[in-house]
């Protein structure tokens, strides 16, 4: 208690809130403050200006600022996970050309919290000031420099005073997050929930900045790229609520010109940015998410400032979202890409009921909110259970975090054997908390190929394959880690060529309705779709020209909407269901308008690789010949894979078993070289049973066998070796002289003992004396050296 007192009585002095001229900076600011931040010292001495000590940048800093009239403490730790080593800055001119060069950048971005307030969550980055955002007593604060400024100050205010115009993201019906969520739970008992969810998420990210923004910048690629660097550091402070972590593994820069318009409909641009983000940017850089950038002036039509695919982080096809940003507020910008983020990890909007204190970053309309609600906790939950975002279960690879390791983060980082977290949290027993090394006999702590501590032989399944179109997964022997996800080549036939494979599914009608709708959900009679989707409403359409709804032709008509039979008593959530009766009520066709908001696509349409006519399936509310889908020109199975596999997404040969990668033409245990053996070598174990149960017995007979025959013939030759002994009288009275005349005669005086007198012991003496005896007999036809005749001296 006495040093927080000291601490109070040196800073209130010197601390002072200055009104200031509305400026640019702050002509999008309802309200705020001007406040002087201050570097606390371990002593708790201070220092008006962040520049004025060189380690301002140290892995532990803290910061006092006055905020709503009290001085906080900011304690700050370096993030060392969310920026990639090889942090790729791409940049793009007309011919589509990308210049990219690797850089390593100065880490000056913390994440932390507000001395004594267990929930608050603090992300800033220090390296020209200080900015970033602070939540604290459910209020998100947002923090920046002012513009040369001389004397440390800075803006203070509630991002919720800082929109320029509002953000419509969702239904127009639904009623204000504000008043949604006035009643709900405490958020501390949020965020403990967190540690009990599953493994640990990481997304690997990659921010599209489009020409306009560039422009914006001044064509400062540098701020460009700091910018975005702050922003990830921001995104990654909210997901940690969520147990997800966000890497930033490059940035990519539209200098020259934008490659695809980013004016009109606002799906129309989130189209052309997955397109070209599937064609161009995927090739180049691999990740598991795309955003776009949109530096336009003012949102889209409707207010829409955000728009993206649901759960499609993963997807070669769809995995990105837009995101329109006019102003230099980076704070509030974030909570608007970290919605559109929410959406590609599966989270839907918030409604009433969510659980969140205030408003929530995916509620329909922005309120400056940096809190996900339990609703999108479960829903991003329901996407892993799912089988979605199986590109977020391995961690970057060591080689690509940044900065010096911090042991006890919970991230694996250069240096480390494991990190479980702190002592008090970590629960792994194969890892050592206090030292991030593995416990004594421990090859391993993490990863699906990670059992008892040790890794899996090579071979072991360790994803299983959930549909026709996947391809199971099995641990390489190396690795604690299961290799990533990959399907099948798109286009190939699947369900006995009723449908065809499409981002590692098989595209029947059945499937989609079951995702939709539940699992006694099917296909709808074909009468259905040719009759609703050539109505043109909110039920049946072939997607949207503005906000009116486009008939399909009758052609195209099975590549609108799904039309599907499915108990409507238990329509999917934030759905609105349609029955009607066609053909005299003989036939019912029942389907559902999501409407999940302008910025959320419909996931009730029809998916590319659905068969719409016999040699037909959909792609773009169009059915074309199938031939648009083939891709056997880059791997075919009769010519690549010999007939022995199938082509995988990275059109390479997954082999069956019994055949050996990569191309499927001699003898091997299956699989990939992307997705593992498909079976367990068993080729040492069974030779070591060979040798043990078959070499190893035949050899002991063996030895035996030598043994008593070299025992026995050894006998023989010692028997026949031994000189004969002398004959004894059996008379009792010649007895004695006559065995004594025989020991002179023979000049020795060794004492003969009877038979009789012989023990058991030394029989066996007598034996084992033979055997030595023995090996110095000699052979047969080898002359005995025979010793001279001693010459006896008469006494």
């Amino acid at each position: 208690m006495t040093r927080h007192f000291y601490f109070f009585i040196l800073i209130i002095p010197n601390f002072a809130i200055f009104p200031v001229q509305s400026t640019d900076q702050t002509s999008y600011l309802k309200k705020y403050d001007v406040v002087k931040p201050q570097l606390v010292h371990e002593r708790w001495r201070r220092h008006a200006d962040p520049s004025h000590t060189p380690d301002r940048h140290a892995d532990s800093i803290a910061y006092s600022v006055r905020i709503d009239g009290h001085e906080r403490v900011l304690h700050l730790t370096k993030n060392t996970h969310f920026l990639s080593k090889n942090f790729v800055v791409l940049s793009h001119d007309v011919l589509e050309k990308g210049k990219a060069h690797t850089e390593t950048l100065e880490n000056c971005h913390y994440q932390g919290h507000v001395e004594g307030y267990e929930d608050s969550l603090v992300a800033l980055s220090t390296c020209e000031g200080l900015r970033g955002i602070i939540l604290i007593d459910n209020n998100s604060y947002g923090l920046e420099p002012i513009l040369h400024s001389k004397a440390n100050e800075h803006l203070l205010f509630l991002l919720k005073d800082s929109q320029t115009e509002p953000f419509v993201c969702g239904l127009a019906n639904e009623t204000s997050s504000s008043e949604d969520h006035s009643h709900s739970a405490d958020m501390s008992m949020f965020l403990r929930k967190k540690r009990n969810l599953p493994q640990t998420k990481y997304v690997e990210l990659v921010l599209v900045v489009d020409n306009l923004r560039f422009v914006f910048k001044n064509h400062d690629i540098t701020a460009v790229r700091n910018e975005m660097v702050q922003l990830a550091n921001l995104l990654d402070t909210y997901y940690k609520q969520l147990n997800i972590r966000i890497a930033l593994i490059g940035v990519r820069i539209f200098d020259k010109e934008n490659p695809f318009s980013v004016e009109g409909n606002p799906g129309e641009v989130l189209g052309k940015f997955v397109q070209w983000r599937k064609t161009n940017l995927l090739p180049q850089l691999r990740h598991d998410v795309g955003q776009l950038i949109v530096g336009r002036s003012a949102s889209y039509t409707g207010g829409v400032l955000g728009m993206a695919f649901v759960g499609a982080v993963c997807s070669v096809n769809n995995g990105g979202g837009i995101n329109v940003f006019s102003n230099n507020n980076l704070q509030s910008f974030s909570t608007v890409i970290a919605h559109e983020l929410g959406h590609n990890l599966g989270m839907s909007h918030d409604i009433t009921g969510c659980k969140c204190d205030g408003s929530c970053i995916m509620a329909p309309t922005a309120g400056g909110s940096t809190q996900f609600s339990g609703c999108s906790e479960r829903d991003f939950e329901r996407l892993i259970l799912r089988g979605g975002g199986t590109c977020l279960r391995n961690p970057p690879s060591q080689d690509n975090i940044i900065t010096v390791p911090r042991c006890g983060n919970g991230i694996l980082e250069s240096g480390e054997e494991c990190d479980c977290g702190t002592p008090q949290e970590c629960t792994n027993k194969c890892c050592n908390a206090a030292t991030c090394t593995l416990t004594k006999g421990s090859v391993c702590a993490t990863g699906s190929c990670c059992e008892n501590c040790q890794i899996n032989v090579a071979g072991t399944p360790c994803r299983p394959s959930v549909n026709p179109c996947d391809l199971p997964e099995f641990c390489g022997g190396t690795s604690p880690f299961c290799p990533a996800d990959f399907y099948m080549m798109e286009g190939l036939p699947c369900a006995n060529n009723a449908a065809f494979c499409f981002e590692g599914r098989c595209q029947t009608f059945d499937y989609q309705c079951k995702q939709l709708f539940g699992s006694e959900a099917t296909k709808a009679d074909d009468k259905c779709f040719s009759h609703i989707n050539t109505l043109g409403n909110a039920f049946g359409n072939c997607g949207y020209s503005g906000s009116t709804p486009k008939p399909c032709e009758v052609q195209n008509a099975m590549c609108g909407k799904v039309q599907c039979v499915f108990d409507s008593n238990h329509p999917p959530p934030g759905a609105m269901v349609s029955v009607l009766q066609i053909e005299g009520d003989k036939i019912t066709c029942m389907n559902a308008d999501f409407n999940m908001g302008p910025d959320v696509p419909d996931p009730a349409y029809v998916k590319t690789g659905s068969v719409c006519a016999p040699g037909k399936a959909c792609l773009n509310f169009t059915c074309l010949n199938s031939s648009v889908l083939d891709q056997s020109q880059k791997c075919d199975t009769q010519r690549n894979c010999n007939s022995n596999g199938v082509c995988n997404d990275k059109f390479r040969c997954h082999c069956n078993n019994g055949w050996a990668p990569p191309n499927c033409d001699k003898t091997g245990r299956g699989g990939s070289i992307d997705s593992g053996p498909a079976q367990i070598d068993y080729s040492l174990r069974d030779g070591l049973l060979i040798f043990f149960l078959l070499v190893v017995p035949i050899l002991v007979v063996l030895i035996i066998i030598l043994l008593y025959i070299f025992r026995r013939d050894s006998f023989n030759r010692c028997v026949k070796c031994r000189p004969s002994k002398p004959q004894r009288s059996t008379d009792a009275t010649n007895g004695p002289s006559n065995a004594q005349s025989n020991v002179e005669a023979n000049g020795s005086t060794t004492r003969v003992s009877t038979p009789q007198s012989m023990t058991q012991v030394q029989t066996n003496v007598i034996l084992v004396s033979m055997i030595f005896y023995c090996s110095f007999c000699q052979g047969p036809g080898v002359p005995r050296p025979i010793p001279p005749r001693q010459t006896q001296v008469p006494v």
